[in-house]
């Protein structure tokens, strides 16, 4: 491909910094316009769209858990394209279909309609962007991984907190406002992220030449880590306990992560909390994810992968109970900013985990056979919260659930057994 299509590669050669921090910004785009079709963002509508279509949040809800169960058999093939074809073409085509696709939620009339198109978009929140992002930064980074990743969970927690607040502030007090709120949350992930991905994003370091001794584009100790990193292929890598074990915590970890996020705003307004204090919770909940990635990413450079997985399971298993105690903004808002500290975990230590245990090499088939499990556990988690609410009425029972299961992913983590690549990458 010639580099009138890869700008990024004549960038390269005019940048008076390491090129791998332009692949954090372009790969940051992406992960902060995902959030269009975030739970959060969701978790705006499933009231208005209730009120002014008359279908049940069962029913609205459960959009993304169809969504994440189809995200279960894509994650694979996302995984074989990033291997074939490399991250950037996936990220790049994966938001003109993630605009496309929200902007047209504006015309649905049925239930089928809403599936099909959200579905989509939540797809692509969950595979696509979500593995390509991670993937590439991965390949960039060995030495400082943690926090060249924990600038990924900054910028989708960002997003995580402007996109609920746009959408809210688009819908107003009129709930029927919910068609053309989607219509512009489709053109500004067009606007935000597109240009960055296309023009910046390199699939490696060794695509520029940065194995050359010009230390503009690598300094020397990271050059000699990517030289001597142990890279396990997937064949390998599945043949280990370490990977299954891996797969679960993700999926342990992104249940309780999916069913409080989708639910909180209709859990807070039937808590009579109204709907702009109720986005504004869901933001203050992305500010606690902003802060979190940074404190798990900084944690992972400094202690092991397993020690910083189980505290996160216990911190996600724990501060789920405290939403028993909602009952007034005033202590809403400190719950969320709890619980979001823990969500900015899930950006950063699932991914590096699995770059850290398993190397460059095939990364992207690796977390194509992990990233089933991270959208099977969303799934199970919106669509199990969704029915207990419209069984019991209340979400009451379903955050001691989320305790439990907590609790059992940091259980999992124990047996997480060191494997010899961890020796070469620190």
């Amino acid at each position: 491909m010639s580099l009138l299509l890869k700008p990024g590669n004549k960038i390269s050669k005019f940048t008076p910094f390491y090129y791998g921090w332009l692949i954090v910004f372009a790969s940051s785009t992406s992960m902060f316009s995902r959030n269009a079709a975030a739970t959060l963002t969701m978790a705006i509508f499933v009231f208005p769209m209730s009120e002014s279509l008359g279908w049940s949040r069962t029913l609205i809800v459960g959009a993304a858990a169809v969504a994440g169960i189809v995200a279960v058999f894509v994650s694979p093939i996302v995984g074989f394209i990033i291997q074939k074809f490399g991250s950037r073409n996936l990220l790049t085509g994966s938001i003109l279909l993630l605009g496309a696709t929200l902007i047209s939620i504006r015309w649905i009339s049925n239930p089928i309609q809403f599936y099909i198109l959200f579905g989509i978009g939540r797809v692509i929140f969950q595979s696509p962007i979500q593995i390509g992002a991670s993937t590439v930064v991965a390949k960039w980074f060995v030495k400082g991984r943690g926090k060249a990743t924990s600038i990924l969970g900054l910028s989708h927690s960002i997003g995580m907190g402007l996109f609920p607040l746009f959408a809210q502030l688009l819908i107003g007090s009129d709930n029927n406002n919910w068609r053309m709120a989607w219509f512009w949350i489709g053109i500004s992930v067009w606007v935000i992220a597109l240009p960055a991905s296309y023009i910046f994003l390199v699939e490696t370091p060794e695509e520029i030449g940065t194995k050359s001794n010009d230390d503009k584009k690598i300094d020397t100790e990271d050059k000699s880590k990517f030289k001597d990193e142990i890279s396990w292929s997937a064949k390998e890598a599945i043949k280990t306990s370490s990977l299954w074990i891996l797969c679960i915590g993700s999926f342990l970890v992104f249940f309780i992560h999916t069913g409080v996020n989708i639910h909180q705003a209709a859990f807070l307004r039937d808590q009579g909390i109204n709907a702009t204090a109720a986005a504004a919770s869901l933001s203050i909940m992305a500010l606690g994810s902003a802060i979190g990635s940074i404190i798990w990413g900084n944690l992972l450079d400094k202690i092991s992968v397993k020690s910083v997985y189980i505290l996160l399971n216990i911190w996600l298993g724990l501060s789920s109970l405290l939403f028993l105690y909602v009952d007034s903004i005033l202590i809403a808002y400190p719950v969320a900013l709890i619980f979001g500290i823990g969500l900015g975990g899930l950006l950063v230590v699932p991914p590096v985990a699995i770059a850290n245990y398993f190397g460059r090499k095939s990364l992207g088939a690796i977390r194509g056979i992990t990233e089933p499990f991270i959208s099977f556990g969303q799934s199970v988690g919106a669509i199990s919260a969704g029915i207990i609410y419209d069984t019991t009425n209340s979400y009451e029972i379903t955050f001691p659930i989320f305790t439990v299961v907590g609790i059992i992913g940091a259980l999992s983590m124990i047996f997480l057994k060191k494997i010899p690549v961890e020796k070469n990458i620190g």
